[in-house]
């Protein structure tokens, strides 16, 4: 196999440069039904599907997510927009977070934001959180390089045709040992969270 190191940073550099979400004002101001919430999360999400075939959201996984307090019950069928911003939380946070974990992490925001009259609603808090995230990226832009230079650097004594190979093995080694502390440092707040479970 031949591997490009070349172009490999400057790949990863040019997706976190595109990563976007779906602006609250894309969210409809209406109530929607469950096929055109599909529809939606389906149009604002697809640039984030690894394959094509790959499905955002299905009515399966809404109904799952409603039995499993993940997602307050639609009411007469229809969604708000609060249900597609938790439904965005949720679609991020299954990546990485069993579906306890999500509900523990969702459950105060849902319980004290979720159309209340509380001056800091889902949308408000929703905004915030992607500010927050837009931030990162040049910071994790700068981490992707410094990462990749490591890796680089990695395994200089092997053999020409085992280096380029063994160099990113190297790079998702520590791209996933990254992931790995941080997924349990997430489990260990959360696992704080659940000692103290909503009443």
């Amino acid at each position: 196999m031949k591997i490009d190191s070349e172009n490999i940073l400057q790949s990863i550099l040019e997706s976190l440069s595109r990563i976007d979400y779906i602006h609250e004002g894309d969210i409809p101001n209406i109530d929607l039904y469950m096929d055109q919430v599909t529809t939606l999360m389906e149009t604002q999400l697809s640039h984030t599907k690894r394959h094509g075939d790959d499905k955002i959201l299905t009515k399966t996984m809404i109904n799952n997510y409603a039995k499993n307090n993940l997602l307050p019950p639609p009411v007469k069928k229809k969604y708000s927009k609060e249900h597609v911003i938790v439904l965005i939380f949720i679609y991020y946070f299954k990546n990485i977070l069993s579906i306890k974990d999500i509900e523990a992490l969702l459950a105060p925001l849902i319980d004290n934001h979720f159309q209340t009259d509380s001056e800091l609603g889902l949308p408000d808090i929703y905004n915030k959180i992607c500010s927050l995230e837009i931030e990162q990226i040049a910071p994790l832009q700068e981490e992707m390089k410094q990462v990749y230079a490591r890796a680089q650097e990695s395994f200089a004594d092997a053999p020409d045709e085992e280096r380029a190979q063994l160099q990113l093995f190297s790079f998702i080694c520590s791209l996933s040992f990254d992931v790995y502390v941080k997924k349990m440092i997430i489990e260990k707040l959360l696992d704080e969270v659940t000692e103290n479970p909503r009443g």
